[in-house]
């Protein structure tokens, strides 16, 4: 095993090749602060590594389902769409909380449809992130099809300015400009382009 001198300050601790010290947060208890049916805001007693107490607030939701087409000419399927939060535009993918009970794939088969008129084929599993692990348990899974059959206008229009076919190949310099600013969307998109086009995502 092979270890490595980390300086952090004035404190220098070994680590080896294969994973760090052991430093984990304990949950004591939990309790909800506020809720309803998309998420709820709750208040944690965390013990620190050092012994130390802290009061946490967290925010639990349910977990998002997000799809995509890629079709034969590499174009990928996106909305471009304002984020009134952060007053901000950007390329996304179709996306939306699972329902209780509902498969998770099938989810996002429905969400795609609904927000651009697309049925998707098959839907093939990408990829799931954890977009803001420190403040929440929000976990987003990420899936794609090949092959998809246009049913009509969408449903949810009102989720985007417009819905585009935009080739794969400009997606890196999309994200390098900002234009994709969701974290797990830019994430899924420069997945995508590496496995269509096998070419470094970044330069």
């Amino acid at each position: 095993m092979r270890l490595l001198p980390i300086r952090s300050g004035c404190d220098i601790a070994i680590y080896s090749a294969e994973g760090g010290k052991t430093v984990q947060w304990t949950k004591l208890n939990e309790q909800i602060v506020y809720s309803n049916r998309w998420f709820s805001v709750n208040l944690a007693d965390v013990e620190l590594p050092d012994g130390r107490h802290l009061d946490h607030f967290l925010i639990r939701l349910r977990p998002v389902a997000v799809a995509t087409v890629v079709n034969e000419a590499n174009e990928v399927l996106l909305l471009w769409r304002h984020r009134f939060i952060t007053d901000s535009w950007g390329w996304e993918l179709a996306a939306g909380v699972v329902e209780d009970g509902e498969d998770i794939a099938a989810a996002a088969a429905r969400e795609l449809e609904e927000e651009t008129g697309w049925r998707p084929g098959p839907l093939r599993h990408l990829m799931s992130v954890e977009p803001s692990n420190g403040l929440t348990d929000a976990r987003h899974h990420v899936y794609w099809a090949d092959e998809a059959a246009y049913v009509g206008h969408p449903v949810d229009d009102f989720e985007s300015d417009r819905r585009e076919w935009v080739p794969l190949k400009v997606v890196p310099d999309l994200v390098a400009r900002g234009e994709v600013p969701a974290a797990n969307m830019a994430a899924a998109l420069l997945l995508l382009h590496h496995l269509r086009l096998g070419q470094d995502v970044m330069p």
